[in-house]
Parts: C-alpha cells; sequence; structure tokens
C-alpha cells in the first residue's frame, strides 16, 4: 500500500523545510529535462550537488545558481551508483524522471540524512501535486528510502523582443523585464540582454534586444503569447517592435551560430527569416517589422550566458 500526501500535508507531518520552488521542464522531443530546485540556502544545495553528482541516475549535468540548482536529466530510468561512502556519509540521487500525460514522475533515493530532503523537504514546496509513499518508508536515521514525487508537466518558452523604443523613449530590456514580472501565466525563469552589432545604421541607442525565458505547462503557451503580444503593443514607443517565440530547452546550432553572428555582421530580415523558419522559431510583428533581426538573434543567444551581453571583441 502507498500513502500519497499532499504538500501541506507533508510539512504538517515533519515541520517546515527549504525547497522554495521545483520546476519540471520537459523536452519529450530530445529526451531531455531540466529540473529547477529553489532552496532557501546555499549550503544545502552544494551538498545535493555533491551527491547526486557521485549517485548519477539520470542527472547529466547540475550547477548552482545563488540558492537554485539547475539539474538537466534524461527522461528514462538508469541506476544509481552511490558508491562505498554511503555507509558513512549518506546519499541522495534520482532514479527515474517519467512522463506521464500532463505530469512528471520522480523517483528520489535518500541514505540516512540525505532521506530528509527526499522525503520532507522537496515533497512539501508547493509545485508538487503530490507524493507517494512505500509502506517501509522511514526518515532520517540510518535509514534508506524512496519516494515518488509528482510535480506538473511545464514546458520552456524563449520570448524574443526587440525594438520597443526610439532614440527618445523606452528600453527593450526594461519593456520586456517589466513583461515578464507581470506575466501572471507560468513561473518566469531568466532575462537576458542580447548586445547585437553596434554599428547597426538602425539602432536606437545600444542596439540590444532581449530574451525572456518562462517555464508553463503546454496548454498555457498560447496564453502566453497572447500575453506577451498585448504587452508589447501596449507598452512599445516604436512602430518597428517584433515578437519571437521559441518552445523547447535545446536551442539548435544554426540558431546559436546566427545569434552570435549578429553580434558582429549586418544580416538582412531574409536571413533572419529564414533561420527562424528552418529552427521553430515563430515571428510575430507587433507593431512593425523592423525588429525581425534583433528578435531572432535574442532567441540564437539566450543560453550563452554572459557573452549574451557583449560582442566577440570582449572574449577574445
Amino acid at each position: 500500500m502507498v500513502t500519497i500526501l499532499r504538500p501541506d500535508e507533508v510539512q504538517k507531518k515533519y515541520g517546515k523545510m527549504f525547497c522554495k520552488g521545483l520546476y519540471t521542464i520537459v523536452d519529450e522531443k530530445s529526451g531531455k529535462a531540466r529540473i529547477i530546485e529553489k532552496c532557501i540556502s546555499r549550503g544545502p544545495g552544494e551538498w545535493d550537488i555533491v551527491n547526486r553528482k557521485r549517485t548519477k541516475g539520470v542527472i547529466d549535468n547540475i550547477i548552482m545558481d545563488g540558492n537554485t540548482l539547475v539539474m538537466d536529466v534524461t527522461i528514462g530510468e538508469g541506476e544509481l551508483r552511490f558508491g562505498p561512502v554511503s555507509s558513512e556519509m549518506g546519499g541522495q540521487g534520482l532514479k527515474a524522471f517519467k512522463v506521464e500525460g500532463d505530469e512528471v514522475r520522480m523517483t528520489w533515493y535518500g541514505i540516512a540524512g540525505a532521506s530528509v530532503g527526499i522525503g520532507a523537504c522537496l515533497p512539501q514546496c508547493q509545485d508538487v501535486i503530490r507524493t507517494e509513499y512505500p509502506d517501509d518508508f522511514k526518515i532520517g536515521g540510518g535509514h534508506a528510502a524512496h519516494v515518488d514525487i509528482i510535480t506538473p508537466k511545464l514546458v520552456r518558452v524563449v520570448i524574443g523582443v526587440d525594438d520597443t523604443d526610439t532614440k527618445e523613449e523606452g528600453a527593450t530590456w526594461a519593456t520586456s523585464l517589466a513583461m515578464a514580472q507581470e506575466c501572471p501565466i507560468g513561473h518566469f525563469l531568466e532575462h537576458k540582454i542580447i548586445q547585437l552589432n553596434p554599428k547597426t545604421p538602425t539602432k536606437t541607442t545600444n542596439c540590444c534586444s532581449t530574451a525572456v525565458t518562462f517555464a508553463v505547462k503546454e496548454e498555457e503557451v498560447p496564453k502566453l503569447i497572447e500575453f506577451c503580444y498585448d504587452y508589447v503593443k501596449k507598452n512599445s514607443y516604436s512602430t518597428d517592435a517584433v515578437m519571437t517565440v521559441f518552445q523547447g530547452l535545446d536551442i539548435p546550432k544554426p540558431l546559436m551560430d546566427f545569434g552570435w553572428a549578429a553580434k558582429s555582421v549586418m544580416f538582412k530580415v531574409e536571413d533572419a527569416e529564414k533561420v527562424a523558419a528552418e529552427n521553430g522559431v515563430q515571428i510575430i510583428t507587433v507593431t512593425g517589422t523592423g525588429g525581425i533581426i534583433g528578435a531572432v538573434a535574442a532567441i540564437g543567444c539566450v543560453d550563452i550566458g554572459p557573452k549574451s551581453a557583449g560582442v566577440p571583441e570582449d572574449f577574445e
């Protein structure tokens, strides 16, 4: 028999813990997923990184950004390797990540103190739908335990924006950031300022576009696009504002190459339209067409880290 608990029931049973966010973002086309876990403190996250890397399972890569853990995983099931230190130090790992309709089922294992993390901390996050505990589940001490944590299936949507401003008014990065903060749909993940070719003759001031990423339920993607479109249209000072949309975790290489090249090459609108059509990017003209190149390039640069904010000369 399995015991099923909601987040509020877990908190009532074990007391208030530390997880402040748990998003499971799925890209079924690539067979990959991303887990974003927000903690109130860096210490538990660093401990989790070491242990989860050691045990492997389905986690391919894990990094920490502030107090947030970002885990790239393979959809499916993998073997856990706790190693010889487990009996002395405990351990924690993700054995399986499976998509079941509009839900995600994660099977977590924990040994000793690590069982608190997978049995009491993660399950009480408000993003969790429910947690399933087996009959023999015991938390803490020298016990080994596992649980199935069920969360909503989310997808990543990248919104590129350019040319909402004029030489006299506005700033695309500010408009896009306000849009992301005010968006009531899904979870706002990241805001990136994309430096483009500063020699572009039609630029306003700095020649920057913006990319914003969200984690949303798949059925809510049209609502997200509609909200962003309406926001950009209402808050644009320019008659050239353009928005682009990409769904997925992996930015295609030709699109990344275009984004990087747009920092030094004078592309034509036709070049941007071609790379967008070939790589799954939707171009939406909001008040005009002048921002097409920058909005497409923003999608291409969203995952290149600090390089998004500079030009090639900055990284030579």
